[in-house]
């Protein structure tokens, strides 16, 4: 992180006053937050109080040519304000949008009152109580969004969403598995085929904080999009699955979170048959799984050719020989990392 009092950026300044955020003349100073690859993130000052802001880039800063619109975060406010009708607490409270300039305005969250989920994990610290609670909050966001199906009309984001999710992750990946292309491409029409609620797009440790009282806050919801739900559930037990390459000595403890936020999301399901969804969710998984070392994302914190073996065989595996439970996708992994 930068030192603070730097001056803000002129789009910002100009979203923030022209949202009535802050007055005509105020001088705007603030810290630019590191961690994000889609978007400039600022801490503002303001004379009102101290805000978060947000402007989506153009071009990602990620290796890979990784393109996708900056109008993302008009959706993204809608997600949050969605998120926090069906759960409050769970989202940051908008207090502004800028469209023109792709600016998006929330209140600014102290990370000395919200641990981020990532560090916590990363340094051992994996409590199955909250990951229930990020399964159960997520499945409530989810649920409350199905019963409203009008709301699709707010997420018309089709092509967003292939652009920076379901292309650079299932489809880049099929490009360098041939052998795999045609499963990887039927789970890209899979995908697509089912919506039914609002999807956020981006379930990550790194994109979910623990409040005060232990309640999951979700952050970056840039991605959303009117489709399979099923789709934030295996992005975000993903994570979890690979967080015990980052963190062996927490494997035990990662899978039980696995299993507390699987079995938290499912009991909520109530928009379809829960079966129908958790099948969807184990024959995603593997093909997230594999983009996470071989898309235009791939996770940062797994370096080495060994530990990339290990997700390419287990991935490899299960989309060969889908199974349809997600307990069969944690028995296969903690049995190759075991190995």
């Amino acid at each position: 992180m930068a030192d603070a009092g730097q001056p803000v950026p002129s789009e910002f300044a100009q979203a923030l006053r022209e949202l009535r955020i802050a007055v005509a003349g105020e001088p705007l100073t603030g810290t630019p937050l590191t961690g994000g690859v889609s978007s400039d993130i600022w801490r503002i000052e303001t004379a009102r109080g101290t805000v978060c802001a947000k402007r989506a880039l153009p071009k990602l800063r990620v290796a890979a040519d990784w393109r996708a619109p900056i109008s993302r975060n008009r959706y993204e406010a809608r997600w949050m304000q969605v998120a926090a009708s069906a759960v409050p607490g769970s989202a940051p409270r908008v207090l502004g949008q800028h469209d023109e300039l792709g600016v998006l305005v929330m209140d600014y969250l102290d990370p000395e009152r919200h641990a981020l989920w990532k560090i916590r994990l990363r340094d051992g610290e994996v409590d199955a109580g909250f990951a229930r609670s990020v399964g159960d909050t997520l499945a409530r966001i989810h649920s409350h969004a199905a019963a409203r199906p009008e709301l699709a009309a707010q997420f018309d984001t089709d092509a967003i969403f292939f652009d920076i999710r379901l292309e650079p992750y299932l489809l880049a990946t099929a490009e360098k598995h041939p052998e795999l292309a045609s499963v990887l491409r039927e789970l890209v029409v899979q995908t697509q085929s089912h919506q039914v609620s609002l999807v956020h797009g981006d379930v990550s440790p790194k994109n979910i904080l623990a409040g005060p009282y232990g309640q999951p806050v979700l952050l970056d919801a840039e991605c959303a999009w009117w489709g399979d739900p099923a789709f934030d559930l295996a992005f975000c037990l993903n994570h979890l699955l690979l967080k015990c390459l980052w963190v062996p000595q927490a494997l035990s403890a990662l899978i039980n979170s696995f299993d507390a936020l699987a079995r938290a999301y499912l009991r909520r399901v109530d928009w379809e048959p829960a079966e129908a969804l958790e099948r969807r969710t184990a024959a995603l998984l593997p093909g997230l799984l594999l983009a996470r070392v071989d898309g235009k994302s791939p996770v940062e914190y797994l370096t080495t050719e060994p530990q990339w073996r290990i997700v390419r065989r287990c991935a490899s595996e299960l989309l060969r020989q889908p199974v349809a439970r997600l307990v069969e996708v944690a028995a296969a992994w903690s049995w190759e990392v075991e190995q």
